[in-house]
């Protein structure tokens, strides 16, 4: 036992004790305790070692990411940790979503960089730095149509919808209003290479990460079927009702939507649907259209990489790395081209060294800074839409049309 929490505490105690414990269950799993609602109605219900019990995830590593969270985010606030700045009349404004599990070193980081640099220029800077799990809705908000000067100076997140949609970023983009500035000529190895190149032709976006999806398989549900290797495996009749989506990350899903698409057609999106297992809560117990298996256990989990290393050695669960590459949802960051000369400095520390191992070293997201080693071992290949295919398709109208082929079938 710890000096916080007792794994025999419910949830919801524990996520009310310490809220930043949300963003780690949020991002490892437990997408639906980021809804308050669904929050109090599951985590009233059952104790922290039930719910990590229940999806086979290794207690210990768990429980000290928990206490890794609040431990930070206690010497944070000790810090004053700040995550947003809002000024009058400012010469540059930042907006931003952060990857749940990296959000406050991120933001520790990045405050500990503004004080240490404050005193080099005179620029009066807001901004705003928010939770992945809260999405870009408030983003959009912002966004007023055809008003550039709508657009924060500098935005990181990821996410599909919001930076190609033609009714969103992607109309300023067709502008020609972002500019790369972060100066690099060749990217990390792992994503600068005969199969891979993440840098902008048109040298508008800039890519600081990725959050790669990958497998996990449940060999005590395999029943006699041969390992899924590939993301085509996962379309065949044989894994029909029996895979589990990340259904409420909305930026990765909305990567393997796009990626299965481009590959498999309309008949790939349709046989995705047609696999979907749903892990039920309560509250979704009386959708009784939601198919089912007989054990209600996945027997493929597609989940961010990150959670595969809180897998126990002697788990029936084997993480799967895709062989014909992990999809990838890229952590976009885009500089308008007019305000350039003073958003260097902050591209230059998104894009930096140090930043680009913290998102390795608690995210698991590598990095595109040819700096950083990524360690991930091995012949580990990325599905990556590609440049040509992003830039010749209306990838909002796309988006739609893959989300309704889905939830027609589910």
């Amino acid at each position: 036992m710890n000096k916080y929490f007792d794994i025999k505490d419910k949830v919801y105690d524990i996520t009310e004790k310490y809220p930043e414990t949300i963003d780690i269950f949020a991002a490892n799993g437990f997408e639906q305790l980021a809804n308050e609602k669904m929050r109090k109605l599951m985590g009233k219900t059952i104790s922290l070692e039930m719910a990590l019990k229940s999806k086979r995830i290794n207690i210990e590593l768990f429980t000290e990411k928990l206490i890794d969270a609040i431990e930070q985010n206690r010497e944070s606030m000790d810090k004053t940790l700040v995550t947003q700045n809002k000024i009058e009349n400012p010469d540059i404004k930042i907006d931003g979503v952060l990857p749940c599990p990296v959000r406050v070193p991120l933001l520790e980081a990045f405050n500990t960089w503004r004080d240490e640099n404050k005193d080099e220029s005179d620029f009066k800077v807001e901004y705003e730095l928010k939770s992945a799990h809260l999405g870009v809705d408030w983003i959009r908000k912002k966004i007023e149509s055809d008003n550039e000067e709508s657009l924060p100076d500098l935005f990181m997140s990821a996410g599909f919808d919001l930076f190609f949609d033609k009714n969103l970023m992607g109309k300023f983009k067709a502008k020609g209003i972002f500019e790369d500035i972060t100066g690099f000529d060749k990217l990390n190895k792992d994503f600068d290479n005969d199969e891979i190149d993440l840098k902008d032709p048109q040298k508008q976006y800039s890519i600081i990460g990725v959050v790669p999806a990958v497998f996990v398989v449940n060999t005590e549900e395999l029943k006699g079927r041969k390992f899924p290797k590939t993301w085509e495996d996962l379309l065949k009749p044989e894994f029909e009702n029996s895979i589990s989506l990340p259904i409420n990350d909305y930026d990765l899903f909305n990567a393997i939507l796009l990626n299965i698409y481009k590959n498999h057609g309309q008949k790939g999106i349709v046989n995705l649907g047609k696999s979907l297992l749903r892990s039920m809560h309560p509250a979704e117990m009386v959708k009784s259209h939601i198919k089912k298996s007989n054990s209600g256990i996945p027997t493929v989990t597609v989940m961010p990489y990150i959670f595969t290393k809180m897998i126990k050695p002697e788990s029936p669960l084997k993480p799967i790395w895709p062989e014909d590459g992990a999809i990838i949802s890229p952590i976009f960051l885009l500089t308008k081209k007019e305000t350039k000369d003073k958003t260097k400095p902050f591209v230059d520390f998104f894009f930096s060294k140090e930043l680009g191992e913290t998102l390795v070293t608690k995210g698991k997201f590598p990095s595109t800074n040819p700096e950083v080693d990524n360690n991930l071992g091995g012949n580990k290949k990325f599905m990556w839409l590609g440049w040509d295919y992003v830039n010749s398709q209306d990838i909002g109208s796309l988006l739609r049309k893959c989300e309704t082929l889905f939830k027609d079938i589910i």
